[in-house]
């Protein structure tokens, strides 16, 4: 019996655990398109100091060089 309870306590900790990490899968693809859609970048820089390495100011670095 008691067995049977510490099996099932932990088959429900691994299914709240599992939901969480769903969770905050979905969270950061939310949030990601949110921001993209605000027209914020992913990297959160300001981009006034940046070389132009990154993905996100690289293709605004080459629309001013034009």
């Amino acid at each position: 019996m008691l067995h049977s309870l510490l099996s099932a306590a932990g088959t429900a900790v691994s299914v709240v655990i599992a939901v969480i990490a769903a969770g905050l899968v979905v969270f950061a693809i939310v949030h990601h398109f949110v921001r993209k859609k605000q027209g914020k970048s992913g990297c959160d820089c300001g981009c006034s100091n940046c070389p132009g390495h990154c993905s996100s100011c690289l293709p605004e670095n080459k629309q001013e060089k034009k």
